[in-house]
């Protein structure tokens, strides 16, 4: 098949290097205003297209939006309008305004759109859904969610990042929805600043907490950090009634045990979330081949993606007015 990419940045770049790498892919044509296309386009065998216009009107049979998220509104509508099928990185929009704008355009439409959260096709968290599903841990009580960045982003990204939750913390909200299958109904969370300036500075923390509470009664607590000089750490637990499982103990694990004899965790730390989820970025673009052959649903709509946004949303009114926040509120706000 013939894809086309809007936006060769950082994952835009990787995403063509994937997709090259993918047997169901027989070309690609990339675009974008700010990028080298041509330099992206000779490393890959792409074609290069001067416009996210002149890539619909290339014949393409999907597309992948990978360009800055004020863009991701835009893009995403004119590829549905050319009825071509759509993979778009993560938010959907900067606001959920936007964001429920967009939902609300393409829900009477009959264009599968894929929304990009990697870690639903980890192995690890994969698996851990289907614990859940089989019974197999027993009715939950406690899930601990973590992600840890090795190094804060710049202060441009920041700045314009919309903050740490919706930022990174979204991901752990999507991925505690679809491994419990559960709805969230309310939060409370709290963070702080310990580190790089420029954080405080644009209104954002650069560490955090929150506790969600899920709409059978289970605990989920998240935690978040842009400070983690060990490396990127990314871990889920779940803990029933009986048995309790966890996904990123392993050998790459950024954490060390100072228990006597134990030499756990023994390979060298993941550094990076492409290094962490190469293998689940190249399972999210396969999954994405079979939407787009009709083979399969979208795997993650954008109405799975505005829920994510919800929980993100209300732990940031959280934060700045220090209560609990229901998800409720901020739907209707």
């Amino acid at each position: 098949m013939r894809i086309g990419i809007m936006g060769l940045g950082r994952i835009g770049a990787f995403h063509a290097e994937t997709l090259a790498g993918l047997d169901q892919v027989g070309s690609i044509v990339v675009t974008d205003p700010f990028a080298d296309a041509t330099a992206v386009a000779a490393r890959f065998g792409a074609e290069v297209a001067d416009s996210p216009e002149a890539v619909l009107a290339a014949g393409v049979d999907g597309v992948v939006i990978a360009a800055a998220t004020d863009a991701h509104p835009g893009l995403l509508l004119a590829a549905v309008e050319a009825g071509v099928p759509v993979f778009c990185e993560k938010p959907v929009a900067r606001t959920m305004k936007e964001a429920v704008e967009v939902l609300n355009a393409v829900q009477a439409g009959h264009v599968e759109i894929q929304i990009g959260y990697n870690r639903r096709f980890d192995a690890g968290f994969v698996a851990a859904r289907a614990a859940v599903i089989s019974g197999e841990l027993g009715p939950l009580h406690t899930v601990r969610s973590t992600t840890l960045d090795p190094a804060p982003p710049p202060p441009a990204y920041v700045a314009a990042s919309g903050g740490i939750f919706r930022d990174c913390s979204v991901h752990d909200f999507d991925i505690i929805r679809w491994v419990t299958g559960r709805q969230v109904t309310e939060v409370y969370a709290t963070g702080s600043n310990r580190g790089a300036d420029y954080i405080a500075a644009a209104g954002d923390a650069d560490t955090t907490a929150a506790i969600l509470t899920l709409d059978d009664g289970t605990l989920a607590l998240v935690s978040n950090s842009r400070h983690n000089a060990r490396g990127y750490d990314v871990r889920l637990e779940l803990h029933g009634f009986t048995d309790s499982i966890a996904v990123g103990l392993e050998d790459k694990l950024p954490l060390r045990s100072v228990e006597p004899g134990v030499t756990f965790p023994a390979d060298t730390p993941h550094d990076f979330f492409m290094d962490r989820f190469a293998a689940a970025y190249r399972a999210e673009l396969t999954a994405f081949t079979e939407v787009v052959a009709g083979r399969r649903p979208s795997p993650c709509t954008v109405a799975d993606a505005l829920e994510a946004g919800w929980i993100a949303e209300a732990c940031t009114l959280s934060l700045r007015e220090h209560r609990t926040i229901t998800i409720e509120e901020v739907r209707t706000a």
